[in-house]
């Protein structure tokens, strides 16, 4: 219906009807509002304008007219309120089988990885149909991921990762925007969404040299960083066991019970002290500063891998402990 419209954006993702409605029922009850408003000042501006001769008449209240505009708005607005909550809640909430790709964005570019390996710069391919999960952080200022068609946007944040994620139901190609002032060069700082059909998609995969995985990247940092002498599949080690870690509770030495998500494996390597697990020592030196950005989303899908399921159902094995002293990684907290 739009789609000719010029002041109408391409809707071209799963999410963008649903906000596109939301947007139109909220223009419709808005307008409507102002002129009953105009109208009714317009009425009234008449009907008791001041005339020589006729004195002003004290009207009392209406019970029933206070109750009615008070419990029409108010269904209005629940109305708006549920509505608006449930493609908040969806829009926030990225399915479970969902392809991700871990973007790092900096004065002024954006840097994407594919789980696969694949990388890229302001540009971004995905298969059409298929959930994408983007999960982002930023290597220097506030910077706020935007793609108008298929009207999501999310900030990018230094020093955490925030995630957005959506379906492209249309191959084609998409304006991606930085929709917060970052600097002198902001204006400069945008991409392409390139949406493939499946087939185009693999082939792009299979042609692009891609490097190793960016779980097996990690475990290679992994092991040079000599983390697997302290968090072994054993009790012996001083660092928990990371196998099965992922997406589970975990209990603090001071009895708060958090979620192993990609923030807190983030802050476990960068400040291992703030979150320390029960029953382990405070003992594993911060690697703030030795570990880029994309080191670090190297090592957060490595411990995701360690929670999924490998080859044949099997989940994959945690790596095997040195023998020796024990490295610099000590824990994750």
């Amino acid at each position: 219906m739009f789609d000719n419209f010029p002041l109408w954006p391409q809707r071209a993702s799963s999410t963008a009807g649903n906000v596109d409605a939301l947007f139109i029922f909220l223009l419709i009850v808005s307008g409507m509002m102002t002129l009953l408003i105009f109208c009714a000042l317009i009425y009234f501006a008449g009907r008791y304008r001041h005339r020589k001769g006729v004195l002003a008449e004290q009207i009392e209240g209406s019970i029933p007219l206070e109750l009615t505009w008070t419990i029409i708005p108010l269904g209005v607005f629940m109305v708006i309120f549920a509505w608006g909550a449930v493609v908040y809640f969806k829009g926030r909430t990225p399915p479970r089988d969902a392809t991700e790709v871990y973007v790092v964005a900096k004065q002024w570019m954006w840097k994407l990885e594919h789980s696969e390996g694949q990388r890229e710069i302001n540009e971004l391919h995905v298969p059409v149909g298929r959930d994408v999960k983007l999960i982002m952080t930023s290597q220097d200022v506030i910077h706020s991921f935007f793609v108008p068609a298929f009207r999501v946007k999310q900030d990018v944040l230094p020093g955490r990762y925030t995630v957005l994620w959506f379906r492209a139901t249309k191959p084609g190609t998409y304006h991606l925007f930085c929709a917060e002032y970052c600097g002198t060069q902001h204006s400069g700082m945008i991409g392409d969404i390139v949406v493939q059909e499946p087939a185009q998609y693999e082939a792009w995969m299979s042609g692009g040299g891609s490097g190793a995985p960016l779980s097996a990247t990690g475990e290679k940092i992994f092991a040079e960083l000599g983390c697997a002498t302290c968090h072994r599949t054993d009790s012996q080690g001083r660092g928990p066991n990371l196998q099965g870690l992922f997406g589970k509770p975990v209990q603090l030495e001071d009895g708060r019970m958090i979620t192993a998500d990609e923030n807190y494996v983030r802050e476990s390597i960068l400040d291992p002290g703030t979150k320390v697990v029960k029953g382990f020592k405070p003992v594993m030196p911060t690697f703030q500063g030795l570990v880029s950005e994309e080191q670090l989303s190297a090592l957060v899908a490595y411990v995701k891998s360690l929670s999924q399921p490998g080859p044949g159902g099997v989940k994959t094995a945690a790596m095997p402990a040195s023998e020796g002293a024990p490295g610099k990684g000590n824990q994750v907290q």
